[in-house]
């Protein structure tokens, strides 16, 4: 459990609270870079960490990250005119470059130098791996880009997406990290007793600390073998996890592909889970049908969300759709979709879960591990010192893994080749 102050610092990201600041010192995706597909398109509305800002693609392709509201009368700027290099809002025909100055200002006289004393706040961006990552905190403490193996994967080789939560940021983390839950939340086939994660449904969990958050493990024993699920978490919310296979007609589809999120807050009741994919193998791409297979099977597939959002058709403003018959029959949930299962779970336990009332166990020893980083890195911010998972020299080289390997003594040793990224 947690005390109510430590929640409270840990959970609320609004500018000035603690973990708002933590979370200000990490690159973050802000969109997908398919969201703003062109130079001088329309402008994308973008709220993060309780700010609403407003992004658009500049004529030379950059894109910038500013406040929502025109500095002179707090006009939307999503109503403005994105042209030649800079966003005129309609209002007035103020215009503002990238860096937030003002370049243009024809309400008043030509001579006037007020354009020069005006500016709006902006956030630098950064575009890789399919996404646009923002920086929100002191410029000089900005740490380098991003540079995860999902980042330097080809294109060819890569699938990105998002889906909106309607809870906690942390919450929706803890989800992701939780390993046990998959033997029984997941769990689509109950008459199905040959499940690498229903044969053993109470994994031994390994966690080891690194410098970037930490690596873990989820041991499940499978006769003379063991089933070995072997995640990275990277501060402050991202998982990586091993190979996932898609499922279609009945079939099993294999493919070498690693898969992860990051859970981004909106504000201190919603959150963006941005999902990556990639294949590992240089010579195999991976294919739009096979990432869109397997969205499918999460439940955020083209057709399981509302048309022109990325929020789930199934979602908690009508129970996710169970489907209690198939609950009583076949799976434990009664819910189609991985993730839609998830979603359930996290967002039916309130905006903010009151952590002081839980009561935790041994398979809850990465989420509690978790909890501690947080809370050391908010005393490390505060005591001036360096910020762990922000250096990608930590973080750069890991790769997450999955598989079944004969028993060894140390799960690390056995799997070390696999563990490091190739890309």
């Amino acid at each position: 459990m947690l005390k109510p102050q430590d929640n409270e610092r840990i959970t609320r990201v609004a500018p000035g609270t603690p973990m708002g600041n933590l979370q200000r010192r990490f690159w973050i995706p802000c969109a997908l870079s398919s969201e703003l597909p062109e130079p001088d398109g329309a402008p994308l509305r973008v709220r993060l960490l309780g700010e609403d800002l407003v992004a658009y693609r500049a004529t030379d392709g950059t894109v910038a990250l500013m406040d929502a509201y025109c500095p002179h009368r707090r006009a939307p700027l999503f109503f403005g005119r994105n042209e030649q290099g800079g966003l005129r809002c309609v209002y007035h025909g103020w215009k503002f470059d990238g860096t937030g100055r003002c370049v243009d200002m024809p309400s008043e006289p030509p001579d006037s130098l007020f354009k020069d004393k005006v500016t709006i706040a902006t956030y630098p961006t950064w575009e890789g791996g399919g996404l646009v990552w923002t920086y929100m905190g002191p410029p000089e403490h900005r740490p380098p880009v991003p540079d995860y193996e999902f980042t330097r994967a080809p294109a060819t080789h890569r699938y990105v997406s998002k889906t909106f939560e309607e809870c906690n940021w942390l919450q929706a983390l803890e989800g992701g990290l939780d390993t046990s839950h998959s033997s029984f939340a997941h769990n689509n086939d109950i008459h199905d007793k040959g499940h690498l994660r229903t044969q053993d449904t109470a994994p031994r969990l390994e966690v080891y600390r690194t410098d970037y958050g930490y690596t873990y493990a989820g041991i499940r024993k499978l006769g003379d073998k063991s089933y070995v699920r072997a995640y990275h978490y990277v501060l402050p919310a991202q998982q990586m996890r091993g190979r996932v296979t898609a499922r279609k007609g009945g079939h099993v589809d294999e493919h070498p592909t690693i898969n992860g999120h990051i859970w981004v807050p909106i504000d201190d009741h919603t959150c963006w889970v941005y999902n990556w994919m990639y294949s590992y193998t240089p010579e195999i791409p991976l294919t739009e049908e096979y990432a869109v297979a397997l969205e499918t099977q999460y439940g955020r597939g083209p057709d399981d969300m509302i048309p022109g959002t990325f929020r789930l058709k199934r979602n908690l403003s009508n129970d996710y759709l169970i489907d209690r018959e198939v609950q009583r029959t076949r799976t434990f949930t009664g819910i189609t979709g991985v993730n839609t299962q998830d979603m359930a779970l996290q967002e039916g336990m309130g905006p903010i879960v009151d952590r002081s009332k839980e009561h935790l166990g041994t398979s809850d020893r990465a989420i509690i591990v978790m909890r501690q980083l947080l809370l050391e890195a908010l005393t490390d911010l505060e005591a001036g010192k360096p910020i762990r998972g922000t250096d990608p020299a930590t973080y750069g080289h890991v790769r997450a893994v999955d598989l079944v390997i004969p028993p060894a003594p140390d799960w690390r040793e056995a799997l070390k080749d696999e563990l490091v990224a190739k890309f």
